[in-house]
């Protein structure tokens, strides 16, 4: 229920968005080039659970790290273009995902960068 109410608010705002008059005050809430402080930003955190089902079996799998507005997002696309730039990766054709076309080099890069992955079940 909770999900539901968060995406019906998104919603909300993304339509209000639209609106020439909303819009600009929706702007003057938080002005561009304002964020958390960097104080923020150390305490924030996240963590994401995974459950996967294949061949009778069950995994479930966690990824967490610190701020994921700023510090991890970066992290991610730093990383990924590094992957892309130098690592040998798994031979792959056509449209992937990033865990197939950058394989286990991705994990172990945001692994030394503070990303940790974990299998909980």
């Amino acid at each position: 229920m909770a999900s539901a109410a968060g995406l019906a608010g998104i919603g909300a705002l993304v339509a209000l968005a639209q609106v020439p008059p909303a819009r600009r005050a929706l702007a003057r809430l938080r002005p561009a080039g304002t964020g958390p402080t960097p104080e923020q930003r150390a305490k924030a955190w996240f963590r994401v659970r995974f459950v996967g089902e294949g061949g009778g079996k069950r995994v479930t799998t966690e990824v967490a790290g610190g701020d994921p507005g700023y510090t991890e997002t970066s992290k991610m696309i730093s990383e990924a273009a590094l992957c892309l730039a130098i690592d040998e990766l798994p031979v792959t054709a056509g449209q992937v995902t990033t865990a197939s076309a950058l394989g286990p080099a991705l994990r172990t890069r945001l692994q030394s960068a503070g990303i940790s992955f974990t299998v909980v079940d």
